[in-house]
């Protein structure tokens, strides 16, 4: 099965990749591996949500959060299915990396980011197994909760 069979599968539609907010490019690849900028959870140009993870009033609850970072997941596939010319020429997942905003006593990072490594997971099976880390930081871009880099292995 191909990468875009399993996506209709699914039901995930890639989405449009996203316009960079500053000096960089969305992914560039080197060999058979393309790595991604990182990736802010937006939908249609837009952040869902802003501010810190946490629980509390006026925070992000993690389960919003967790969904964020799959979003930011599926806009990085996006990316790198714009370099290596196609969804079916991206072959797997290396490493991802995930920075979750979050107030300072929050420590549920892992699980919010599992939101970004179970969609590769459903999407690549095997081959997206990957090596990950899961990093708690003050303030992301744009004031997002979330945002994830990673890197796929193609052809």
């Amino acid at each position: 099965m191909t990468i875009s069979e399993r996506l209709a599968e699914l039901g995930i539609e890639l989405p449009a990749v996203a316009a960079p907010v500053a000096a960089y490019i969305p992914a560039i690849a080197d060999g058979h591996l393309i790595y991604t900028s990182g990736q802010l959870p937006m939908v249609s140009g837009a952040l869902p949500a802003t501010g810190k993870v946490g629980d509390g009033h006026g925070l992000v609850p993690a389960a919003d959060a967790k969904a964020y970072a799959r979003q930011s997941a599926l806009n990085a596939l996006a990316a790198a299915a714009a370099v290596a010319g196609g969804v079916d020429n991206v072959t797997g997942v290396l490493k991802l990396t995930g920075f979750v905003a979050s107030v300072s006593e929050f420590t549920g990072q892992p699980g919010v980011i599992n939101g970004a490594s179970d969609v590769l997971g459903e999407i690549f099976g095997e081959a997206g197994t990957h090596a990950r880390s899961a990093v708690g930081v003050p303030v992301l871009p744009l004031d997002s909760p979330v945002e994830v880099e990673v890197i796929f292995t193609t052809n």
